[in-house]
């Protein structure tokens, strides 16, 4: 009888542990799903579902940057290098941000920063301090070579679309790097 008891507690505890493993398995695959792996920000589909729905109930703004000759840093110094690059630039984004806004990640060394709820002035301001950090001192991946970024911010209000907020904030982008980079521009 006694046997039998233990065998039960033990199964039992195996059951309990067997659950909580496929419980945490669930999470960490969730926040796999949508999360970038090297950058840990939000991928491409996650953050364009996240400022989706934040367009259907309130105003947001939005920032686009891109890190400017990007190709060259891979080039010149490794992919290696460069991975390290995007990595400390978005701890610098985070750090000037200061816990506002949510971060995704839409292409290779473009970015998107959501700032719900906020109005294009300050959007603007948020913008120019990431630009501000960057131009202060040199990464540490690349201590001898200024990295820089150009800066697209758009501004809309509640029940616009993705597109046109996105297509705005990428434009304005555009027009930074056509007028020689490391710039913010806005629309």
């Amino acid at each position: 009888m006694r046997e039998s008891h233990g065998l039960i507690s033990r199964s039992d505890r195996a059951e309990r542990e067997l659950t909580r493993l496929k419980h945490q398995l669930a999470d960490e695959l969730a926040y796999k799903a949508i999360h970038d792996p090297l950058t840990d920000v939000y991928n491409r589909g996650a953050i364009i579902d996240i400022i989706s729905t934040v367009l259907t109930q309130r105003q947001a703004s939005l920032i686009v940057l891109d890190i400017d000759h990007f190709k060259r840093v891979n080039d010149n110094f490794g992919h290696p290098t460069g991975d390290a690059v995007i990595c400390e630039l978005i701890t610098r984004v985070r750090h000037a941000l200061g816990g506002v806004g949510s971060i995704g990640r839409v292409g290779g060394e473009k970015f998107t920063i959501l700032l719900d709820n906020v109005a294009l002035q300050q959007a603007v301001l948020y913008a120019q301090r990431i630009q501000d950090d960057l131009n202060r001192s040199n990464l540490a991946a690349l201590p001898a070579y200024q990295v820089t970024a150009s800066f697209g911010v758009s501004w809309a209000p509640a029940t616009t679309g993705f597109d046109t907020l996105y297509n705005a904030a990428d434009a304005a982008l555009y027009e930074a790097k056509q007028q020689g980079r490391n710039r913010v521009m806005f629309r």
